[in-house]
């Protein structure tokens, strides 16, 4: 290399330093741009620098916290939809059983259901290429069937009972994510709502589900958070604006360059006079401990369950040139009474996220005097100065452990290899018109339907074919639960998501446990301490 060249390298360095610093970037930033410029330029091999650009960035977010996150440009959109509450596309649920796309359901009102695709049809082509027996996977399925609104794609649909395949041109649209699973009432006066995200239109379907259960007499409700991972901050604010009075702090955030926001209640709440029960579990995160801290810190419901897990820390996104998209972690938020529930995670990455192993194997999700909080992360309630926790999510006033009394061997390997899925799947396939036929309404199949025999030795034998050696000892033990699990995909695949809890339910502890409280008002109020224990 000639010297000539050589500082014409240093000096567009120096030129580039220049433009960065007029950004107000550091010099450690220009430093790191600086390094990848004399790799690209001079550096004696070839170097893949978008790679190594994204590698760079990854493995800094990871040495800063455990939500800064790197998503590529191809992953943007997978990753975003959920929370979007939207996606573009023909509108279907769909499965894969024995490499063919059974579709579930035509989801309400979108352009499958419109051009009249049923629940049971099959797809065999799409857009002339065959997609039947030849080894497509999900994400292959979704590759074809969505795009973009008003594009529209053909599909050769083999269904029951026709002689040939069925031709269908549909348009496509955009297609609503539910992040609401279900609501219906529990009781006659307790109301339930599950919901699995908290998405750009979860308040709407909270507030829309809510409106529906008053006009059936809805006065108390169940709210079921467990396992909801979190998502958008404001849809759990918006919620929690519903149950709480005028002015008060739902939460507030703080960070080294994020001044204190503020989120307060409205006036006019739709459920400020209802008792409320929260369920939660290890599985609940962020949006979800947002509203439950909301609740607990102003004593306006009851808190059961068990531990959060613990994520206190709020991230923005911000789009690179490339498509791609760094959430960063901006500022943490804080439960009314000042809780910061943010799980330590000084012991690095990995540790952080098996924290629910180390709660399963510490005692803490069976026996809960197994979870020793310092009294440093003690805080009190706003109303009545009830002892709650920070530190590592939101503790339940009433604790329901995990049920292991169906657990077994053989139960876990027939969820393992999804054989009990996928026999369903096929089960209710071959049976969808004979138990429609039967049970004319949800109601009249919840009452009556039972696996029969059949059912199970179907399901035995299916397991044995994918390798789970039938254990009659171990069925004993678990077969209440197999059977409602599958009875609950037979509601699911007939009628829909609702119905499919609505099923599971029957049998839940912590469900039990808040229709005690809620239908006791004394008992509601000495665990919120507005009464004293007698």
């Amino acid at each position: 290399m000639t010297k000539r060249l050589i500082l014409t390298i240093v000096a567009a360095l120096l030129l580039q330093g220049t433009a960065l610093r007029s950004q107000g970037l550091t010099r450690e930033t220009f430093k790191l741009g600086k390094t990848l410029a004399l790799l690209e330029t001079i550096y004696v091999d070839s170097v893949n620098i978008s790679a190594l650009t994204e590698q760079m960035i990854i493995n800094t977010l990871r040495n800063l916290d455990p939500h800064s996150v790197y998503i590529p440009a191809k992953d943007v959109q997978e990753e975003n939809e959920p929370l979007q509450g939207n996606f573009e596309g023909i509108g279907i649920q769909f499965n894969l059983l024995n490499d063919t796309i059974i579709i579930i359901s035509p989801i309400p009102g979108g352009p499958s259901e419109k051009v009249g695709i049923i629940a049971g049809d099959r797809i065999i082509f799409i857009a002339g290429e065959k997609v039947a027996g030849m080894g497509i996977s999900t994400t292959g399925v979704q590759k074809r069937l969505r795009g973009p609104k008003g594009t529209k794609v053909d599909v050769l649909i083999f269904r029951k009972g026709e002689k040939e395949l069925l031709d269908f041109t549909i348009t496509r649209d955009k297609i609503p994510v539910n992040s609401l699973d279900a609501a219906y009432m529990v009781t006659n006066n307790v109301g339930y709502i599950k919901l699995s995200r908290f998405s750009e239109q979860t308040a709407v379907e909270f507030s829309q589900a809510v409106e529906k259960l008053k006009m059936r007499k809805m006065e108390h409700l169940v709210i079921d958070l467990r396992g909801n991972s979190g998502g958008y901050m404001i849809p759990a604010v918006q919620i929690a604006d519903e149950l709480l009075k005028d002015e008060e702090l739902i939460v507030y955030l703080e960070g080294l360059h994020t001044s204190r926001q503020e989120y307060r209640s409205m006036p006019s709440g739709e459920l400020t006079r209802a008792r409320v029960a929260i369920l939660l579990d290890e599985g609940s995160a962020s949006a979800s401990e947002i509203l439950a801290g909301a609740v607990q810190d102003w004593d306006r419901g009851v808190i059961i369950g068990r531990r959060s897990f613990g994520k206190g820390l709020v991230q923005n996104r911000f789009p690179l040139p490339d498509g791609s998209e760094v959430r960063l972690t901006v500022a943490r938020y804080y439960t009314p009474s000042g809780r910061s529930i943010q799980t330590p995670y000084d012991e690095g990455f990995d540790k952080y996220f098996q924290t629910f192993y180390s709660r399963y194997f510490n005692g803490e999700l069976i026996h809960p005097d197994s979870l020793n909080l310092p009294d440093s992360l003690k805080a009190l309630t706003i109303m009545n100065k009830r002892v709650v926790y920070g530190g590592g999510g939101i503790s339940p006033d009433i604790f329901i452990p995990v049920d292991t009394t169906y657990y077994s061997d053989y139960y876990r390997d027939l969820i393992r290899t999804s054989t009990l899925t996928n026999y369903m799947l096929s089960y209710t396939d071959r049976n969808r018109s004979d138990i429609a036929r039967r049970y004319r309404s949800f109601d009249l199949f919840s009452r009556e339907y039972e696996i029969d025999a059949a059912a199970i030795e179907g399901l035995k034998a299916a397991g044995e074919k994918n390798g789970v050696r039938f254990d009659q000892t171990q069925y004993n033990l678990s077969a209440p639960e197999i059977k409602s699990v599958m009875k609950a995909l037979i509601a699911r695949d007939i009628w829909d998501m609702n119905e499919y809890f609505m099923v599971i339910n029957e049998n839940d502890q912590a469900i039990s446990k808040a229709l005690e409280v809620l239908n006791d008002s004394q008992l509601y109020e000495t665990l919120l301490g507005y009464r004293k224990p007698q």
